[in-house]
């Protein structure tokens, strides 16, 4: 099983990135895909799930500027980000999980500074 995450990178306050998650060797349709968060001394957080049936969740922190969609015909979860913040700062992880199966990527990171 890999999860690769990719399109983090260094962006200026108030802009945009979309990440992306490219699964194999599951059957993609059938799990939820999250992406979770992470800064240096503090415990990986939820940023959002989208659901097999495409229902999506975000935390407090994101809402109305985060986007999670899917593309199973890809097998591809993306994290659309806009008006980006400095405390958005941190080492994106995607998940998949089909309880009990539960993967993880290696994680992206994504700065946002002036």
């Amino acid at each position: 099983v890999q999860l690769v995450e990719s399109g983090g990178g260094l962006v200026q306050p108030g802009g945009s990135l979309r990440l992306s998650c490219a699964a194999s060797g599951i059957i993609f349709s059938i799990y939820a895909m999250g992406w979770y968060r992470q800064v240096p001394g503090k415990a990986r957080e939820l940023v959002g799930t989208v659901s097999n049936f495409g229902s999506t969740n975000y935390a407090d922190s994101v809402k109305g500027r985060f986007t999670i969609s899917r593309d199973n015909a890809k097998n591809t979860v993306y994290l659309q980000m806009n008006s980006l913040k400095p405390e958005d700062t941190a080492v994106y992880y995607c998940n998949a999980r089909a309880r009990p199966l539960d993967y993880w990527g290696q994680g992206t990171q994504v700065t946002v500074s002036s």
